[in-house]
């Protein structure tokens, strides 16, 4: 552990020296003047002065450096039964175009593009386009409602939007077009420009004065050359849901990120350059951009753009059969994926058929990673398998197993221990660092390490109310946790999922480890209800595996005896119930907060990011069976 020990000693006592080391991974146009930028803290910037472009350091440098003809980027699509591979000089030339066809509609350094796109090589093309020059892109999820949209462009701004004709979903096309006009229509800041790629299973009708095709924009032009950019430049903004109703604008630079994820990739993932590498996120997701799109191609490794889904396209085996086609080292993806592959195939049958023998390791992050989720991987890969725990605001890793410095023992339940460069502390509600095992929130000591963001779009004001304000000199992540007396971080919940029940305070997630382990459950999700006498109490909602055809009710009074043998009479754990599924957002994670409002007949908004939102009418069924559901008032 001694190598881990000194380089995370080393991280905090001298995070310039450390950072400044890091940042030789990168090709600088000019060399920074300060490591660390204090000068308006606690809004702290990293190397300040210097100047960069991250498109270039994610391709040209390795066209130039001897990758021309090694994969970059492998797109699978099994909607469309599609595969395709760019070499690193095949993309470098792609992107070089595009950025050139954004360049012929007026975008330059500064201005916004939206990227509205399912996920098609021409999505990745788009964003490393924007970095080239120096344009801030901001990718929004392919399909999100009109309104949702609309609220996005109102407050990027963007001179031009990139679309599509359609995203597929197993069984449907969903057209992207209707829903763009509906938001630029709803909008007072409209677009100059509409790039619209035409799939060929549907082709959208295009607007003459507005609009023009991917090919038509290529037309003609001449590619564009990388812009030198100041590393404090930003490189993207990421949207994430507020708590008021309007989307917070994650704003990412470009010489603190590129240095931070190229660090990650050998040091965290123990990947090297040349190595394929799948993170199976969407590019609308923080993953998607760190782990799909630049950390892969800023450390010279191919990565994998995957159009399809877990299960269902076609089977539980999807997964494999890519690891298997296209050599996949090291696999990150969300422990609901696993969930839904092991609700379909328990035995991993499916496993069987496919040689995973080049796979070295799994990591799983998005939401908490239950121990018999993580021991069903286990068994099944027979590889490391590494809950990992960071945040969109982070942009990389804050708790993790770095198995590229050094492979620590596997705890169930925790994602191990802080990765060098962030100070995790845990402390009550004024601040007070807690001793180890007791549970609080969890907060980061600033300044962040290079990578996170640095504030808000246009809201420096919003970004410290939001994560500075609460605890002085701390970023607060709104998660809550413990560390145990070896270091060790568990996180538990959401601090709005931590309930109060008689005095007690409580951790779904502590309840949810027991139903999970539970032989018929494949996924769980608890959540507290308002009682008159307690003031909270807990529920349970389970999805069973696939084949279990014992009686729900028997089932639900097993998981209610397993959790008062295991945590006990305090918790007040009286009623699980089967559903069919669980609602969660297209990123995988539970809704458990709307749930808990449906619960108390709370106003609710149905979350934009959510992927079937028929589920909410059904959890309400589910629950007013039960006895909990009150009269419900939809937003």
């Amino acid at each position: 552990m001694q190598r881990l020990e000194e380089t995370y000693r080393r991280s905090l006592e001298e995070p310039e020296a450390f950072w400044a080391e890091a940042a030789g991974a990168i090709e600088w146009d000019e060399p920074w003047q300060r490591v660390l930028d204090d000068s308006r803290a606690p809004f702290y910037r990293w190397f300040a002065g210097g100047r960069m472009n991250t498109c270039h350091n994610a391709l040209d440098r390795h066209v130039e450096g001897g990758r021309a003809d090694q994969p970059a980027l492998i797109y699978d699509s099994p909607v469309t039964d599609a595969v395709a591979t760019f070499t690193y000089l095949e993309l470098r030339d792609a992107v070089a175009r595009f950025a050139g066809a954004l360049a012929a509609q007026g975008v330059e350094h500064g201005d916004r593009v939206i990227v509205y796109m399912p996920m098609v090589p021409e999505a990745v093309i788009a964003m490393l386009a924007c970095a080239r020059l120096g344009a801030i892109h901001s990718v929004v999820f392919g399909g999100f409602a009109a309104n949702e949209l609309a609220t996005r462009i109102e407050d990027a701004k963007p001179k031009v939007i990139v679309s599509a004709s359609c995203g597929i979903e197993p069984g449907r096309l969903v057209e992207y077009k209707p829903l763009l006009d509906a938001a630029i229509d709803a909008v007072a800041s409209k677009p100059q420009r509409c790039i619209v790629l035409q799939r060929p299973m549907l082709q959208a009708e295009l607007d003459p004065q507005r609009d023009v095709e991917w090919n038509d924009a290529l037309a003609g032009v001449e590619p564009a050359a990388c812009v030198s950019l100041d590393a404090t430049d930003p490189l993207y903004i990421i949207y994430t849901s507020g708590t008021t109703g309007q989307p917070k604008g994650i704003l990412r630079d470009n010489g603190g990120h590129a240095v931070a994820l190229a660090w990650s990739m050998k040091n965290i993932y123990d990947v090297d350059p040349g190595e394929v590498y799948w993170a199976a996120s969407d590019i609308g997701w923080t993953v998607g951009h760190s782990y799909t799109v630049y950390g892969p191609l800023l450390h010279g490794c191919t990565t994998v753009l995957y159009e399809g889904k877990p299960v269902g396209t076609p089977d539980a085996g999807a997964y494999w059969r890519v690891i298997e086609q296209h050599r996949v080292c090291t696999l990150f993806t969300a422990p609901t994926a696993f969930r839904a592959i092991r609700q379909q195939d328990p035995e991993g049958r499916q496993i069987e058929r496919y040689d995973l023998s080049r796979l070295r390791a799994l990591f799983l992050a998005g939401e908490r990673c239950d121990p018999d989720t993580l021991k069903w991987a286990e068994e099944q890969l027979r590889v490391p398998v590494v809950d990992h725990y960071w945040q969109t605001e982070t942009g990389w890793p804050v708790v993790a197993n770095c198995i590229g410095l050094e492979r620590l023992p596997v705890v169930p339940g925790s994602p191990t221990k802080p990765v060098p460069g962030w100070d995790l502390r845990v402390v009550d509600d004024e601040g007070t660092e807690r001793p180890a095992g007791e549970i609080g929130p969890l907060v980061v000591k600033l300044p962040l390490p290079p990578g996170s963001s640095p504030t808000l779009w246009n809201a420096d004001v919003r970004f410290h109310e939001t994560y500075l304000s609460r605890f002085p000199g701390y970023y607060q992540t709104a998660d809550a946790g413990y560390v145990d007396e070896n270091g060790y971080v568990f996180v538990m919940a959401r601090t709005d999922d931590i309930i109060n029940v008689a005095g007690h305070r409580l951790s779904t997630g502590a309840i949810e480890e027991v139903l999970a382990a539970h032989p018929d459950v494949a996924e769980c999700a608890v959540i507290g209800v308002a009682d008159a006498l307690k003031g909270q109490i807990p529920i349970g909602l389970l999805v069973l595996k696939a084949g279990v055809e014992r009686a729900h009710d028997e089932i639900g009074d097993e998981a209610v005896r397993l959790v008062r043998e295991r945590i006990g009479p305090v918790a007040v754990f009286k009623k699980a119930i089967v559903v069919e599924r669980l609602p969660k957002t297209r990123s995988g994670k539970i809704l458990r907060g709307t749930m808990r409002r449906i619960a108390d007949g709370d106003e609710y908004t149905t979350p934009a990011t959510i992927d079937d939102p028929a589920i909410l009418d059904e959890i309400a069924v589910a629950l007013e069976r039960a006895g909990y559901s009150r009269p419900i008032s939809r937003a």
